[in-house]
């Protein structure tokens, strides 16, 4: 799992779907729970404290290296920003300005951002991260994907066998191929068997 630092329980579903989100995502290099405690005043003018839900920091590489500064972020659902937004909004504005301070970005994320189909593609992937690496397999996925360059699931285990068992098995090792990172596929798409997939450069 990528390397997130910070107590280790969280508070919610959500933010437990996120972490999932980001311990798949390319982009980031790791995450902090609860980094930091923002001190600041309520709008009755007392002071107040507020630890944000986490600090992701992403990898600085590629074109969009100066945007990816570390987000500052609050894990929230929609609804419970709408109904206590009189409660959340000074503790935000803190939280902005404690960010800008520092070089990073603040950001509230709700279920619209979390729960996409990135998420489930990501929840359905990662129980192939950690099976037994099957050589074999892989090695005959490689040679038909470079053959073909670009595929989908079904063309390329059609391609590789006819028989339906031999099939299942390999669907299982291209997945987890997919699943490290060794072939490609567009993870904000749900995933299936006509999926769009390639050989990484």
């Amino acid at each position: 799992m990528k390397t997130k630092e910070g107590m280790a329980a969280f508070e919610g579903s959500l933010e437990r779907d996120l972490y999932v989100l980001l311990d798949f995502d390319p982009d980031v290099s790791r995450f902090v729970e609860q980094p930091i405690t923002i001190q600041y005043r309520d709008d009755r003018g007392k002071m107040r404290s507020y630890t944000p839900d986490v600090l992701i920091h992403y990898e600085k590489t590629g074109d969009k290296a100066a945007d990816k500064a570390p987000l500052l972020a609050e894990v929230k659902f929609r609804k419970e920003l709408k109904e206590d937004w009189g409660k959340f909004k000074p503790r935000f504005r803190a939280a902005y300005r404690e960010a800008k301070k520092r070089g990073w970005r603040f950001k509230t994320l709700t279920e619209r951002e979390i729960r996409t189909p990135f998420l489930m593609n990501a929840k359905f992937l990662r129980r192939f991260r950690h099976k037994e690496y099957d050589q074999a397999r892989a090695d005959q996925i490689w040679i038909q994907m470079k053959q073909m360059r670009e595929a989908d699931p079904e063309s390329l285990v059609a391609a590789i066998t006819d028989d339906k068992w031999e099939k299942a098995r390999l669907i299982s090792v291209l997945w987890q191929l997919v699943a490290l990172g060794e072939i490609g596929v567009a993870l904000t798409e749900p995933l299936n068997m006509r999926s769009r997939i390639w050989v990484l450069p």
